[in-house]
């Protein structure tokens, strides 16, 4: 029986769908999800911002507890370094090399001539390899080359040390018994083929793309590109149901847990597709804590600063003590949660000069009107006032807010609760914000939550403003 894996491309095909944005948290979960489905291989899209993106790639690499993660680098030695800056803490690391094999990509991308590629292919798949165990070369639109070239382009991957070689059916024009004897003729032609490990990426766009996966992987291919809810590319439900079924038949089984996979793909599909309000500052669903720890007095610097990490934040060492020296203070009263760390984080760390002053705010609310916010910040002595209406009064009072920054920040997380009883209670909310991958939170304390509310999302706007000078 050979093992199929399977390469999630989930996150890597979703940068290509039209209005399709997806917010720090959701790549996180959809990871996560996936991760816990039995998946071999978690591909991210390429590197386009070197800060956020490795923000990203550091923090899913330390939540992985099964997968490869695979980054594609750019074609460049100083492409491939940079990727494996971020890359480098993970489990499981692969670096890809995604390299046009047919002759009209390999002049429009590339401009280059079949000798000129040969040797950047061996190049850069020799500096991945000095770097990483784990390389994977991978011939886009490898279908279409001319197919000297491209058994040429797979021996030289393999020479200078692949260790994964993808073939790449960006048309979907082959048929499942062309695509089986489309590997055949590779493996006969290149020996060495043997030694690697075989993928494939098959086109949807006729509909054929499950079936020639199948097919391919009865020609010996061991590596399936699959993903969740992309138009396009092979549907990793239909596939893995497939093998489900006819797998013992053909030799096949695959590493996916079915008893989650129906409730993981569903839940994978509804952040993938769901709508974004474009009248909510809201990226996400936010408020859900991952961590489920509790500190107690008797916890170390070490250990706390590890479960702040945990939480996503990369603090300065002065922000780390202030943060521990908080901590003991309430610890000695009380063992600390997640929730509770994260007030204490946005009450104690990267503690900076107001930049933006709450003038005044004037919230319209009701069951038959849309909620409006009229708010005034000062800053450097003027007055900037922004008004707007929102989904109810504290996404109107964000969005109101982005108008005098104007700039939008994700909404990583939004926490609202009561610190005192009674009628007069006081509400304490807290507010963590991304702006370049960076995690900020700021907190605020109020008999009226949503003055709270404010409170804190200016707070921690300050942060972010003082910090990025």
């Amino acid at each position: 029986m050979q093992n199929i894996r399977i390469a999630d491309v989930t996150l890597k095909e979703a940068q290509t769908v039209p209005g399709m944005t997806l917010s720090f948290k959701e790549k996180l979960e959809i990871a996560k999800q996936i991760d816990k489905l039995g998946a071999a291989v978690i591909e991210l899209p390429p590197v386009a911002n070197e800060v956020s993106d490795a923000i990203l790639i550091k923090s899913m690499a330390s939540g992985l507890k099964n997968c490869v993660l695979a980054v594609p680098c750019a074609l460049s030695v100083e492409g491939i370094e940079t990727v494996w800056a971020a890359l480098k803490e993970a489990k499981s690391p692969r670096l890809q090399l995604i390299v046009p094999t047919s002759t009209v990509q390999m002049e429009f991308l590339c401009r280059k001539k079949a000798p000129a590629m040969l040797a950047m292919i061996a190049e850069l798949t020799a500096k991945a390899k000095a770097l990483c165990a784990d390389v994977e070369f991978i011939a886009q639109d490898a279908t279409r080359s001319e197919r000297e070239f491209l058994y040429q382009a797979v021996a030289a991957a393999i020479d200078a040390g692949a260790t994964v070689v993808t073939l790449s059916d960006d048309a979907g024009l082959m048929t499942p018994q062309e695509f089986l004897q489309f590997f055949e003729e590779l493996k006969a032609a290149v020996p060495a083929a043997e030694n690697v490990v075989l993928g494939v990426q098959c086109s949807d766009e006729c509909n054929m793309g499950c079936a020639c996966a199948v097919a391919a992987a009865c020609a010996g291919v061991r590596e399936i590109k699959t993903a969740v809810s992309c138009d396009g590319a092979v549907d990793m439900g239909a596939f893995a149901q497939y093998l489900r079924k006819r797998g013992e038949d053909l030799g096949l089984s695959t590493g996916v847990d079915f008893t989650r996979m129906t409730r993981g793909i569903k839940q994978v599909a509804w952040i993938v597709n769901t709508e974004r309000s474009k009248t909510s500052p809201f990226d996400n669903g936010v408020g859900d804590y991952d961590n489920d720890f509790v500190l107690s007095d008797d916890d170390s610097i070490t250990r706390v600063i590890s479960a702040v990490k945990s939480l996503g934040y990369d603090l300065s060492d002065d922000d780390y003590a202030n943060v521990y020296s908080e901590f003991k203070r309430i610890s000695i009263k009380k063992n600390v949660t997640a929730k509770d760390l994260d007030a204490i984080v946005a009450s104690a760390a990267l503690q900076v000069p107001a930049t933006y002053v709450i003038e005044s705010y004037v919230i319209n609310s009701g069951n038959i009107i849309k909620p409006t916010a009229n708010i005034t910040l000062r800053k450097n002595g003027e007055k900037l006032t922004g008004l707007s209406s929102g989904d109810g009064p504290i996404d109107a009072a964000f969005l109101a807010i982005e108008q005098v920054t104007g700039r939008h920040f994700e909404l990583d997380n939004f926490q609202i609760q009561a610190v005192t009883e009674g009628r007069e209670a006081m509400g304490s909310t807290l507010v963590r914000l991304r702006s370049g991958g960076k995690l900020y939170s700021g907190n605020g304390i109020s008999t009226d939550i949503i003055g709270a509310s404010i409170r804190a999302y200016v707070n921690a706007v300050n942060k972010i403003v003082f910090e990025e000078g």
